[in-house]
């Protein structure tokens, strides 16, 4: 069953967009295709995987969509609602959070624990916090499943405390091994279905997805700005 709520595009479309994909996602079925706002294509959803295909399933457009009259990118405002979606179906149980006492904002951001640019976001945690930023953490160890850093990864979750084995892991201290019923692996391909590329990857409140370290001060800014 499909969580995205959008009209369904013509059998015939559906059967020759599903035929073709078939041929190259081989036993995966679309759980979407609806009409877009470029006519002659549909828009298709493979879980929270966003991709533009012709009704006659001879072509897949790839990158932006973009509206030449509103200059808006229509393509990656579906991404931001669908990335909200996924990651309100995953749930915050299966975050590590840093919650601010007076909370003005929350944002997503995919960690790996040995990314400098990550611990460097970690230091300013103080910061977020005081700005009203609570801060959600989901693991991508970029190095993939199995690594050292998913095992890190993997350590720091199954922690007691696992703030405290984050921040610890951060500093670039040795958290014992620990092994448990983790979220870690679904949290990289949630990932890399989504769009990460490389961490941090800070997801914004109406879903859009900033790459990289961003200093307190200017995320607030872009918080507020709504961008």
């Amino acid at each position: 069953m499909s969580l995205f709520n959008l009209s369904v595009a013509d059998t015939g479309a559906q059967e020759a967009i599903t035929k073709s994909l078939s041929k190259i996602f081989p036993g995966v079925t679309p759980d979407k295709i609806a009409p877009s706002p470029m006519e002659g294509v549909s828009e298709v959803l493979i879980g929270p995987r966003l991709m533009y295909v012709s009704n006659d399933g001879k072509y897949l457009l790839q990158g932006s969509l973009i509206d030449l009259k509103t200059r808006t990118d229509i393509g990656e405002e579906r991404r931001n609602g669908i990335r909200l979606d996924a990651l309100n179906d995953l749930g915050e149980e299966k975050m590590i959070v840093f919650p601010a006492k007076e909370q003005k904002h929350v944002i997503t951001v995919f960690t790996d624990i040995d990314c400098g640019y990550c611990r460097k976001l970690h230091g300013e945690m103080d910061k977020y916090n005081e700005k009203g930023i609570t801060v959600r953490y989901l693991m991508f160890p970029r190095a993939g499943i199995g690594s050292a850093s998913y095992k890190k990864a993997v350590s720091v979750w199954c922690s007691k405390d696992q703030q405290d084995a984050m921040t610890r892991s951060k500093s670039g201290e040795n958290v014992p091994n620990a092994t448990c019923d983790n979220p870690v692996k679904e949290e990289y391909e949630l990932g890399q279905l989504i769009g990460v590329r490389g961490t941090p990857a800070i997801i914004m409140e109406d879903g859009a997805m900033l790459p990289g370290y961003v200093p307190a001060a200017r995320l607030v800014k872009a918080l507020e700005a709504g961008t």
